[in-house]
């Protein structure tokens, strides 16, 4: 048992160390980006489309999120949402204005911050944008004019159902609609309506003019939606004459302009594409620097009943080419099967009449040899039997070797038990001690919680050994499910009230007995429930629900937490599987042993997951006991005392991380940062006390969370775990090292992976230092304390000129480069009396917080005391080495008076400018 065990735990750990190298050699770094899309309106069919599409787009880049906002058709609500937009620290913003002139302003603003602006569909009064997506609506309504024209062979009235007045689109398709009649003298705009977009608008300002309709022979509407509103209507009056109805989007499915031509409610629609992927595509051309069209003008095309039938059999016809496709596919892979089949057939009866051949030439002599082989095969058999009685031999004593070794693993899990008892009951005798609880009681309540952790690990592995070499023996009897439920789900209550989950038994049945061995089912439930609490946020749902249906009752515990990967729930109830997807552990054992004791009651687990959306566990027991044998019944009751124990070892987990249980001490401002990358919270809150008594500590519990507070806090040195939810130890390593804000930062990696590879390649990730687990705290220190004196050193060594020829690391070259790029924006300046600390930080692209650790970790000194520096050094340079006069240098170095100029100058070297000049001119 041992050594499957350790074969598979090699296995496992091989296929995983190569996954990762493979999963970081194909895996593409890409930028994290914000981008806000603030959308006019979002409720109709063509903006769903709109929005559909910059979603199907945006999902093929991961690294960026979306932050989308619907005004609802008010302006002012959209102008507040791009502001919040703003304020949230969006990298791109793409819009589509409710109307022209009021959005105007606020696009202007995003732009002249620096950040792209794209406008989709509509434009503003302004060209103070980055790009521009969309169908040229002048040239559509051009369009449309000509076809209308064309179509009422020049004379007629028409009806003009416009979009929402002020808005761009509606203006630029009035006017191109305009224009296209102008060649059809007799043809006239008899009224023009504003139906905003909507079809309720356009039908009330159709009835307006209802009278005038029969005078009327086409109605041209802004859009499918207020055209097929303006039909209902000419149906709604019962108009007697034929008027025809044109609009413009002609989108697919169902309601879309395309279904509306098709059903013959419009006599023809323009199409209008939505430019959703051409947006996203144009906004990672943006924000990749790379080349892109500030204009990008959409196609458009008349769709009526000339070309309709033809787009939709376009798409039919490709549908239907990959169906021919596959067919084609798998007939060629029958007739290639076919053909192997008559291949080897073939072969076999050559093959036959060959041998028939050659043994028929060597029947004589295999008669003349016959009697010799037949010796020989009886000498062979004797052999053969002789060696599998060996073999039979050598097999009792393997399994009676293992056999062994498998005793005394149980038997050594049972001495265990000893131990732990006696690690148990002083422990808790110590903790009712309440002068050692003020002093060592938040260690003490560590020691009892994983104490209880390894209790359930041992009871676990005796029990599944137990069951593994069928010594385990049921004892089922009559018990009240429903009550044998509610003991054990008021173990959880505690837990749940802490965390704020609703924790509830669904059932109309009030007294269920049920035939099943309460010593063994309880552990069933207890691991399904508390494998529900671990994977619950707070404010979660956990619910039990029982019903009796014919022979049978089914038990399901749901919960609402993170779910599983279909993948994950396959594997869910094998020896020793994990689903490796939050920062709780397990011994991989729970699962398999509840499926192995559902078994024994001749019942059934299953599991039902959705990633995100929660997972549900399904029991089935068998009413009756006819289904038990004679020697599986008992008549005993549920001891009480037991379940007791037994919810202690399984509930002493879920009481999360320990609050700090001594009084708060002052607040001591510390000169050193450290942050602490921890997915285990107890070990993270002990690293954390230990290490606040002499530093300022930030933590984090993933590696996620890890990066984003290394950007934002830019510490003095990173303590990191390698094994973690998300990004991995080295990856945070890599990606930290590789970035010019965080290069500087040594960073120490924790693992309980000790092999000398696996330390080797921690280092090649570029991490300063590697400990493994378990270490001492002395040790910790020793090393950061080691690593900070050593970043002081080459502190001078980064503010001295490097030959170009020294070969450094990748993170030594940043921090060089940070230096020189920095130096050079400060001398470039130094004329610039307006020069701040937000231009520095707009020329190098990082926040404030970032260029003012960054520097004092680098050259020792704030940046206004560098900038004041450079000043006064050139200012002496210019005094000894230039015929300038001291008013003329005040301004050349960037200071506003001469009088401020010479008071800061001779508080630095003792002497006025005047003087300095003359001392050195003498």
């Amino acid at each position: 048992m041992k050594l499957q065990l350790l074969r598979f735990m090699k296995l496992v750990l091989f296929l995983l160390i190569g996954s990762l190298l493979q999963g970081c050699s194909q895996k593409k770094q890409e930028p994290e980006y914000l981008i806000g899309f603030s959308q006019c309106i979002g409720s109709d069919l063509w903006r769903k489309t709109m929005l559909e599409e910059i979603n199907m787009e945006l999902s093929l880049h991961p690294g960026a999120k979306l932050i989308y906002a619907d005004a609802n058709g008010d302006s002012k609500t959209q102008v507040a949402q791009v502001k919040r937009m703003l304020e949230q620290g969006i990298n791109l913003l793409i819009i589509s204005p409710n109307e022209a002139q009021p959005l105007t302003p606020v696009v202007e603003e995003t732009y002249h911050k620096g950040i792209p602006v794209i406008i989709i569909d509509r434009k503003t009064s302004s060209n103070a944008y980055t790009a521009y997506v969309g169908a040229d609506n002048y040239q559509i309504g051009k369009m449309a004019g000509q076809y209308v024209g064309a179509a009422l062979e020049g004379k007629g009235n028409i009806i003009e159902i416009m979009g929402l007045p002020g808005s761009s689109p509606a203006i630029e398709r009035q006017r191109g609609f305009t224009e296209g009649l102008k060649k059809f003298n007799n043809i006239k705009i008899s009224h023009q309506l504003y139906g905003d977009w909507l079809k309720s608008k356009a039908k009330s300002q159709m009835l307006k003019v209802q009278s005038s309709l029969s005078t009327v022979d086409a109605i041209f509407a802004h859009n499918d939606v207020m055209a097929s509103g303006a039909k209902q209507v000419l149906k709604q009056v019962k108009v007697n004459r034929p008027i025809k109805v044109f609009g413009i989007d002609a989108l697919p499915g169902s309601g879309g302009g395309l279904q509306m031509v098709t059903d013959k409610v419009l006599d023809a629609s323009l199409l209008y594409p939505t430019g959703g992927k051409e947006a996203i595509v144009t906004a990672f051309k943006i924000l990749n620097k790379e080349a892109f069209n500030k204009e990008t003008s959409l196609p458009s095309l008349v769709i009526d009943s000339s070309n309709v039938q033809l787009m939709k059999l376009q798409w039919n016809k490709i549908s239907s080419q990959y169906k021919d496709i596959e067919r084609q596919q798998a007939l060629l892979e029958e007739q290639d099967t076919l053909f192997n089949n008559q291949q080897v057939v073939l072969n076999i009866t050559v093959t036959t009449l060959v041998l028939a051949v050659v043994f028929g030439g060597l029947a004589f002599y295999s008669l003349q040899e016959n009697r010799k082989i037949n010796k020989r095969l009886e000498a062979k058999n004797v052999e053969i039997l002789n060696q599998r009685n060996q073999l039979i031999e050598l097999s009792a004593k393997a399994e009676r070797a293992t056999e062994a070794k498998l005793n005394f693993f149980t038997n050594i899990s049972h001495e265990f038990r000893t131990p732990l008892t006696l690690i148990l009951s002083p422990l808790e005798d110590l903790m009712q001690n309440e002068k050692l609880k003020s002093i060592a009681g938040r260690n003490l309540n560590h020691i009892h919680k994983n104490v209880f952790r390894l209790l359930r690990l041992i009871n676990q592995l005796i029990t599944y050994r137990k069951i593994e070499i069928e010594k385990m023996t049921i004892h089922a009897a009559p018990n009240n499910l429903i009550e044998f439920i509610k003991d054990i789900m008021d173990s959880f209550q505690h837990s749940a009230r802490k965390l704020n989950i609703d924790l509830r038994l669904i059932t109309k049945e009030q007294n269920l007995m049920v035939w099943f061995d309460a010593n063994l089912l309880d552990k069933v439930f207890f691991n399904l429930l508390s494998n529900a609490f671990k994977f619950t946020t707070t404010n979660g749902i956990i619910h039990v629900t029982v019903k009796k249906e014919q022979d049978a009752i089914y038990i399901e515990v749901k919960d609402n937490g993170m779910g599983m990967t279909d993948d994950e729930a396959a594997h869910v109830f094998e020896h020793f599987y994990q689903v490796d997807t939050n920062a709780t552990k397990g011994s991989g054992l729970g699962l398999s042993l509840s499926k192995e004791i559902m078994l024994l009651h001749h019942g059934h687990i299953a599991v039902n997951s959705k990633k995100g959306h929660g997972t549900a566990f399904s029991l089935k027991l068998l009413t009756g006991n006819e289904h038990f044998d004679a020697d599986e019944k008992t008549y005993s009751t549920t001891d009480k005392k037991e379940l007791y124990e037994t919810a202690k070892i399984y509930t002493s987990e879920l009481d999360g991380p320990l609050e700090k249980d001594r009084l708060p001490s002052p607040i001591k401002l510390q000169e050193k940062s450290i942050l602490i990358v921890e997915d285990n919270l107890d070990l993270l809150n002990y690293l954390s006390d230990k290490l606040s008594e002499h530093y300022e500590v930030f933590t984090a519990n993933t590696g996620t969370d890890g990066l984003d507070a290394a950007y934002e806090q830019v510490p003095d040195l990173i303590i990191s775990d390698v094994v973690m939810p998300g990004l991995s130890g080295k990856e945070l390593t890599e990606k930290l090292k590789s970035d010019i804000r965080t290069s500087h930062i040594p960073v120490i990696l924790l693992t309980a992976r000790g092999s000398m590879e696996q330390q080797i390649q921690g280092l090649e990730s570029m991490a300063d230092a590697y400990l493994v687990k378990p270490f001492q705290a002395d040790h910790l220190l020793a090393s950061i304390n080691n690593l900070l004196k050593n970043r002081v050193l080459l502190k001078a060594h980064y503010i001295s000129d490097v030959s170009s020829s020294s070969k450094l690391p990748i993170s030594k070259t940043l921090d060089k480069k940070f230096i020189n790029d920095f130096a050079g924006i400060v001398e470039e300046n130094l004329a610039n009396e307006n020069f701040s600390v937000d231009d520095i930080c707009k020329s190098i692209g990082v926040s404030r917080v970032q260029l003012y650790r960054k520097v004092k970790a680098l050259l020792d000194c704030s940046i206004t005391d560098y900038i004041l520096s450079r000043r006064l050094k050139k200012a002496r340079y210019l005094l000894i080495n230039e015929n300038y006069t001291i008013s003329e240098i005040t301004y050349m170095v960037g200071f506003s008076t001469p009088n401020y100029f010479s008071t800061v100058f001779k508080a630095k070297f003792d002497c006025t400018p005047s003087e300095f000049k003359k001392n050195h001119h003498a």
